[in-house]
């Protein structure tokens, strides 16, 4: 087994570690969310890579986002009926008898 004659100085030591140097990591911003993401990493808070949908966290994003978008226009004679089936709903509850109100007295 190989062991050194003589302990390495401290001033040979210090030129050997000269380059041990901390670099600062490279950041893009996501284009999905603009949050600040490490290169070639997936967004934590999106959870997109390259604009795609990769973890669950973008997945329910989506959904969500689905639920909320408006339905399609429908035609003139579609939204007449639906219309015409709300009067309709309603006069049945008009023609329905009142319930009677009791009085607090009269239950005593």
């Amino acid at each position: 087994m190989a062991v050194p004659k003589k302990r390495t100085g401290h001033s040979a030591q210090g030129h050997r570690r000269s380059n041990w140097k901390a670099t600062k990591p490279e950041t893009t911003k996501c284009p999905n969310c603009g949050a600040t993401v490490l290169t070639h990493t997936v967004c934590t808070a999106c959870g997109t890579y390259k604009g795609k949908p990769v973890s669950i966290k973008d997945r329910v994003e989506e959904a969500v986002k689905e639920e909320k978008k408006p339905a399609k226009k429908s035609t003139k004679k579609a939204e007449e009926t639906k219309v015409e089936e709300v009067k309709t709903e309603t006069e049945e509850v008009k023609e329905e008898a009142p319930v009677e109100e009791t009085s607090e007295t009269e239950e005593k």
